[in-house]
């Protein structure tokens, strides 16, 4: 067991007055953030909340949330924080399959069956902003094997997995993607992400080996206006969230402070990645998987446009390579400990230790990782193989295209046939005619879906990946409208 100092209690006597949390109405110090999380973990234990036990969180984003992450941290606790965004009865069910008994609802909206067995905690009773003294709380150790956090995996296809990751699989992350994104004190990195990503739960542990800030803003405040109000340096964003940002056409002027813009989240249209580089952003695209605690390889700072249109090279504490089939296999020290089922964990690896991620790409002489799409998403048609990322990134350099999903489409003849659905920037029409027309100079016929479909309303609006799932169970529901393109 390897025990090193507390990144937190570290941070606290390097920077202790510099900024650590920043919100609308608090700007928190290093020195307060170390107080706040050691007076909540004195009440976590008051609570008898153990080492080794797991307690859920439910919230959105808060500056109670990383309070009370980092307080079960430091007791030897795990937090699985859980989206609020899933129905109370799915909350309650995933709660009890990963063992929780225990849960902080920040949303203050559960009511949890108690049948479960499960028992809120009321969080103002642990996080005490009173205590939050300028001085650093004192030594504190924690270990790199032990065991931090569950979070759901956050893949299109099938229903999430409870990913169990270790102190050192976030710490190690956080290790090699300053090296290659420096994080340094002045820094602001805005948490656009949610905690209940490893994306998310990254931005946390990047800033506090760095000495940077945190910044929680108003989620539905304007993204653009954010990042000049509290003069953003870091923001990672997923596809949709990048595609939002460019549709305000921000120039360098207007994020002059920006000094980090990385993408990730799925496979980033060409359109968005060239239209970023054409606004002179400072752009790092990656490949990063749940399992791998965030990312594996990311681009280099000033890489040129073609560099910018793969996933970058390997990060520090990573190891990567392509099977003779083109799946992607990792492994290392950021590698998660294995998937939650009930009381047993289970890491599904191969002899050599590495973890195959069901992802197609290749790696060039350079080192740098192209992601082409999904092997559980692959289908034949024809005798011939079919990657939907890939028609999907060729509609996402149509003109007025957002977003495209492909699926399968059972066919007599073919077996499948690909079937896209279509958002177009402000609802625009378009029609199937001019799709096929414009997807034939880049695409063999065989890929050309046979219908398009309008975006349906019902799809959910999220910032995180589409469901390639979701839209392949509307086409097996008869009595389910949707708008075929004509």
């Amino acid at each position: 067991m390897t025990d090193i100092p507390c990144p937190l209690s570290e941070a606290a006597r390097r920077y202790k007055d510099l900024p650590a949390l920043i919100t609308d109405n608090d700007i928190i110090s290093y020195g307060q953030y170390d107080q706040l999380v050691a007076s909540a973990a004195s009440r976590l234990k008051d609570a008898d909340i153990a080492a080794g036990e797991r307690v859920a969180i439910v919230s959105p984003i808060t500056i109670d949330f990383p309070i009370l992450l980092m307080a079960l941290f430091r007791i030897g606790a795990l937090a699985c924080p859980i989206s609020p965004r899933l129905p109370q009865q799915t909350v309650g069910e995933d709660i009890k399959k990963i063992g929780c008994t225990r849960i902080f609802d920040l949303t203050n909206q559960l009511h949890i069956d108690k049948s479960l067995g499960i028992t809120t905690l009321p969080v103002a009773q642990i996080i005490d902003f009173t205590s939050a003294g300028a001085t650093a709380s004192g030594d504190h150790f924690v270990s790199l094997d032990q065991e931090a956090t569950i979070i759901a995996t956050s893949g299109t296809c099938a229903r999430p997995k409870a990913v169990l990751h270790t102190y050192g699989n976030h710490y190690y992350s956080a290790i090699g993607s300053n090296k290659n994104i420096k994080v340094q004190p002045g820094d602001r990195w805005l948490l656009s992400l949610p905690l209940y990503h490893a994306g998310g739960l990254a931005i946390l542990f990047r800033t506090v080996l760095g000495g940077g800030a945190v910044v929680i803003a108003n989620k539905d405040a304007d993204l653009l206006d954010t990042i000049r109000r509290y003069q953003i340096t870091h923001l990672s964003l997923v596809h949709t969230q990048l595609y939002r940002l460019l549709h305000k056409k921000p120039t360098r002027d207007e994020t002059k402070g920006l000094s980090a813009l990385l993408v990730g989240g799925g496979a980033i249209p060409k359109t968005l990645i060239t239209q970023a580089y054409g606004c002179d952003q400072p752009l790092f695209t990656s490949y990063g998987l749940t399992e791998m605690a965030s990312q594996v390889t990311t681009t280099s700072p000033g890489d040129s446009l073609d560099r910018l249109l793969t996933s970058g090279r390997l990060l520090d504490h990573r190891q990567v390579k392509v099977s003779t089939e083109g799946e992607i296999l990792v492994k290392g020290d950021t590698l998660f400990r294995g998937y939650v089922v009930q009381d047993e964990v289970y890491l599904p690896v191969d002899g050599e230790g590495w973890f195959h991620t069901g992802d197609i790409g290749r790696l060039d002489d350079t080192g740098c990782l192209t992601v082409r799409g999904r092997k559980d998403s692959m289908f034949v048609s024809g005798g011939e193989n079919i990657h939907p990322e890939e028609i999907e990134g060729t509609l996402s350099l149509l003109d007025d295209v957002t977003d495209a999903v492909v699926v399968p489409i059972e066919d007599d003849e073919f077996g499948f046939r690909p079937v896209a659905f279509i958002r177009t920037a402000g609802n625009k029409r378009v029609y199937k005619s001019d799709l096929v027309t414009r997807l034939e100079q880049y695409l063999p016929r065989f890929k050309i879906p046979v219908r398009f479909y309008k975006w349906p309303e019902t799809a959910q609006e999220s910032d995180m990946k589409p469901s390639r799932r979701y839209f392949r169970e509307l086409l097996l529901v008869a009595n389910h409208e949707l708008t075929e393109l004509t």
